[in-house]
Parts: C-alpha cells; structure tokens; sequence
C-alpha cells in the first residue's frame, strides 16, 4: 500500500477497529501511547507470512526456511535504514522497550560494572561506586532494571552494602515536567557509567533535548541510551546524528504487531557486551567444555524469533515512510494544540506537564474527581483513554496526584473525535461534583 498524500479519510479506512460502536457510541481512540492500531497492511503481512512462508529461519536448508530467512533480515535492514543506522547487523530483534533495556541492564551492565564488583578495597570512595543516570520523568521499564542491576551489585559488594549508597541518579525536573540540564551537567560530574534517558515521555508528552543530553554525556565518555518507545511513531529518529550509543523501541506503538521491537546498538557496544539470554541460534561452537557465541547481531537473539511480529514491523516502517513525516509530525502537532485549547475551557481542570516542547498526547486532572472514576464514565460515552500512573509512579508523586487522565493522538484521530472528547469530559465532570 501506498499513499501519496496525508489524507485522513484515506488513512481511516487502513484501520478497520476505529470504525466500531462501544456502548452504542462512536469509538474514539485515544490510548494510542499505550498502543497504537495496526493497519490492514500490517495485519495482512503478518497472515501471509503464516499461510505461505511459516518457517524457522537460519537454520535450514530447505526453499520455506530459506525464504524466511531472507524476510526476516531484510526486515532487519528495513528498520536500520528507517533510524539510519551504519549497518544492519546494530538492530537487534526484541520483544519491545521492555525487554531491550533489560538486556542493556544485564548485558552493558555486566560489562561496565564487573570490576566494581570484583573490588576489596575498603576505602574506595563514593564518586568511584557504580552510578546510573536516568531522569524524573521515566517509565519503570527504564527505571526498575537499572535499579535491580545497582541493587545485585550493591548486594554483592561489601563496600556499598556498607555505605548504603544511592547509585541511581535522578536528573530534577521542574513543575512544567522540564528537565533541569545544570543539575544533569552535576550528576555527569559524578562519573556515572550510564545514562538512560527518555525521548519523549509517556506521562508528560515533553521533548527531552536527546541531542544535547547525549552530546554532554559524551564529554564525559559516558554511553548513553534512549528510550525511543514514544517517539518512532511520531518524530523522525536518525541514530547516526543523534550520535546516542543506543536506542530502544516498541512496534506495537507505531502500528507493528506486539511482541516485536528493537535495540539499536553502536556496533563498537554490542561486540564487546556479553550475551543477554543463552541457547540456540546464539551459540558458535558448543560442547560440554566451552560454548562460543555467535557475532552480532545473532548473540542476543537466543531461540526461536517472532518471525511473522518481525515482517509486521518492517510493513508496519513502510506505512509509516508512505507518508510526508514532517506533515503528519505537523498534523499531530495541531490535534495536541486544538484538544489542550478546547480543554482548557473546562472548569478545574489541570494540565499535569506543560513542556514548550511535547508530542503526541496531554495529561490532566480535574480538582476533586478520581481520574479513574472519569475514565470510567468517558469510556461508557464510547472514549477510549488511559486512566492511572502510567507505570510512572514517581511522577504522580512528584505532583501529588494519584494519576491522571491521559489523551494520546495517532495519525489516523480527527479534531472530530476531540470535539467528542472534550464533550464527554466535560460531561463526566458535572456528573462527579
């Protein structure tokens, strides 16, 4: 498939979920940061591949395994050509952001702290101690694993379990939900050995200046890794001039299949990272004395891949790249100004996040209504949002709320469908006061 021009109406008819009833009522789909919808191109390539190439790939020698193994890694050059990477082989195949992280938690992690591990000196001082930079406004899934990674080598160093140490470091923010750069340039002055950082946050919607922050780690020799989960969909990623070390990503949030996703890795990393899972396909030479590992980016894909989620998100890039990226980045931009104007007219109601810089969704409360008591009322009115935290808890703590109401748009959302939303909303309110 292919469009030549963003014409809304055209785009609509690639998703045949949005043209549904809920309750009787018009769906509207607003929940797009938790995932996207998967167009007719998409959901069409993951069935071909079942009906006809089914397969396990690389190791076979026959024309079904064959055929599939040249998809599967041309999807993967796909992908690499989409955030502009050097070379396929730095795209390595995952199950999402999640799972990405987790493997640079345990993988990069094992390799930059395994000498502070291996320490018995006594009177090693603090800005020496294994340090992580990751900033206040991030998803658990770039928050928890570098946590429990601290915490086991914590666990197993003599020195920290002593001194107690805190070695997760917190880039500040303010009450606009901006990150405070002076007090990023301290905590780089520490020597942290990484930094993980957000693009574009999932609770705020604000625009971190990756560029900057990742020209300012790199002063220091610090490698740094983008949680890219929120922002494939929206903004155009080139990896070589951001200049980030890594990049993480999610399919099922710019229109690809669950399951899939992706770690984007300088090659200069990934060769010297230790393996993340063992087994099949990663191995080079097994037996029972010693096992060598496969180069990359085959060493961290142990077992059987989702081959058929893997065709989905190259399909999936292809959608994406059908269109004028700065025009539909212009478009979403437009649905972000016209919902925030239209709910402003609404009485208590506060927007939680108000970067001069944000993309693709707006966060708020309303003084004195649960945020899942005006989800709940709204989704009976036919809106589809997301209620809660957000898996950002510290977020909600840092502004003393329980959660929020969050509003996330996609390509394919109308100023129509605001127009309903913002009704349902207003309605909802008067209900609850």
């Amino acid at each position: 498939m292919s469009l030549n021009h963003f014409d809304i109406n055209e785009i609509r008819k690639q998703f045949p979920v949005l043209d549904q009833q809920v309750y009787g009522k018009q769906l509207v789909y607003f929940d797009n940061a938790a995932t996207t919808q998967k167009p007719l191109c998409v959901i069409e390539r993951e069935r071909d591949y079942y009906l006809h190439e089914n397969c396990n790939i690389h190791r076979g020698v026959h024309y079904l395994s064959q055929m599939a193994t040249e998809a599967y890694e041309n999807a993967r050059k796909t992908v690499a050509q989409f955030i502009n990477a050097r070379q396929a082989q730095e795209i390595v195949f995952t199950r999402g952001t999640t799972e990405s992280l987790n493997l640079l938690a345990t993988s990069l992690g094992q390799l930059l702290f395994s000498d502070e591990n291996k320490t018995s000196n006594f009177k090693l001082q603090a800005s020496n101690s294994p340090k992580v930079v990751v900033s206040a406004m991030e998803h658990h899934s770039n928050m928890v694993p570098w946590q429990q990674m601290l915490d086991r080598i914590n666990n197993s160093d003599r020195i920290n379990k002593i001194n107690k140490m805190n070695n997760l470091l917190v880039i500040r923010m303010d009450k606009n939900g901006v990150l405070d750069l002076n007090h990023y340039e301290e905590l780089l002055k520490q020597r942290p050995k990484i930094v993980s950082i957000a693009h574009i946050s999932n609770t705020l919607g604000t625009v971190n200046p990756i560029k900057e922050m990742i020209a300012m780690a790199h002063k220091y020799d610090i490698p740094v890794v983008i949680d890219g989960a929120q922002s494939m969909a929206h903004q155009v990623i080139d990896v070589q001039d951001l200049d980030c070390d890594f990049y993480v990503f999610s399919g099922h949030k710019m229109y690809a299949p669950m399951g899939i996703g992706g770690l984007y890795g300088k090659m200069e990393w990934l060769e010297k990272m230790p393996p993340y899972q063992f087994g099949g396909e990663m191995v080079d030479k097994v037996s029972f004395e010693k096992t060598t590992f496969n180069k990359v980016p085959f060493k961290f894909e142990a077992g059987t891949p989702n081959v058929g989620a893997a065709l989905g998100l190259e399909t999936a890039v292809k959608f994406i790249q059908s269109f004028d990226r700065q025009e539909v980045e212009a478009y979403e931009d437009e649905l972000l100004r016209y919902a925030t104007e239209k709910l402003s007219t609404i009485e208590g109601i506060r927007f939680i996040g108000q970067a001069p810089k944000r993309n693709g969704l707006i966060s708020f409360v309303i003084d004195g209504i649960h945020p899942y008591d005006l989800g709940t009322i709204i989704d009976k009115m036919g809106v589809a949002v997301r209620t809660g935290h957000h898996c950002a808890e510290p977020v909600m703590t840092f502004f003393d709320i329980p959660g929020t109401v969050r509003a996330s748009f996609a390509m394919y959302n109308t100023k129509e469908e605001i127009d309903i939303f913002v009704k349902a909303v207003n309605k909802a309110a008067t209900m609850l006061r």
